[in-house]
């Protein structure tokens, strides 16, 4: 099936290691053009020659913390500058918590509301005028099932998605004239760096490993019964990236391996 992306240029957020990194492999493949962020500017650049020797394509690597709005900032001009604008932007970059509501200061609150939440605000205005005057596009935000199901040691990060959902859908609403396309992906259990992050955190000193601690999760949570890879979670984003998913607009998308306990 032809996505109709060769040629098209996809802005990724958090881009060198787990989901966004494996979106950016499969845009690459369909024969898009990438610029992706992240801390770590090693393993970054990496992972962006590796992509261009595999696929053929560019990978321009910027090294950002979006949870700066300096940043943000220097991520799209480097986009206007190596490729003129963007088709495609997936605010991606995102990170677990786990706290108690009671006892986080306001510092805590305040980072993950600017990395979840301003950051899609501010890159989404940044790059929307050229993505307009290239005649359209697509943004996804990566949000999560915790942001209708929260999980109970994260109240921060359940909250934060919360919000990232609901600006998606204003979002949509605000740009689908100018042919724009707005959506969310909400993923469940993915085995990222971050869910194995959070997974020693919480059995420090427990006795339980936290291989066992993951996989006793994705028993007793999904009727799947075990954790997604990250490519399985991509395939999904390089669809609502495709002229295939054109009547894909304003919504938020599940693919979680039956986890979520509602209808919505």
């Amino acid at each position: 099936m032809d996505l109709g992306l060769a040629g098209k240029v996809a802005a990724i957020t958090g881009g060198s290691v787990g989901i966004g990194l494996a979106i950016a492999r499969g845009l690459a493949a369909e024969g898009a053009h990438l610029a992706l962020c992240a801390r770590n500017a090693l393993r970054l650049e990496a992972e962006c020659r590796s992509i261009e020797e595999q696929f053929g394509v560019r990978a321009v690597p910027v090294q950002a913390d979006v949870s700066q709005a300096e940043d943000c900032a220097a991520f799209a001009r480097r986009i206007t500058e190596e490729f003129g604008g963007a088709d495609i932007l997936i605010n991606n970059a995102g990170t677990g918590s786990e706290e108690k509501i009671l006892t986080a200061p306001d510092e805590r609150w305040q980072y993950y509301w600017e990395l979840h939440v301003m950051a899609a605000v501010r890159l989404s205005r940044a790059l929307v005028p050229a993505m307009h005057r290239r005649g359209g596009g697509v943004i996804l935000n990566n949000a999560s099932i915790c942001a209708t199901q929260p999980l109970y040691y994260e109240p921060i990060y359940n909250t934060t998605k919360a919000a990232l959902v609901m600006f998606t859908k204003c979002l949509a609403n605000e740009l689908i004239p100018l042919n724009i396309r707005v959506n969310a992906v909400n993923p469940g259990l993915v085995m990222t760096p971050d869910w194995v992050k959070t997974a020693k955190i919480l059995t420090e000193g427990t006795g339980t490993t936290w291989e066992e601690h993951l996989e006793k999760i994705a028993k007793e949570n999904a009727p799947i019964g075990r954790f997604a890879s990250p490519e399985e979670i991509a395939n999904l984003f390089v669809f609502l990236c495709s002229e295939k998913a054109s009547y894909c607009v304003g919504s938020t998308y599940y693919i979680d391996g039956g986890w979520l306990k509602v209808i919505t």
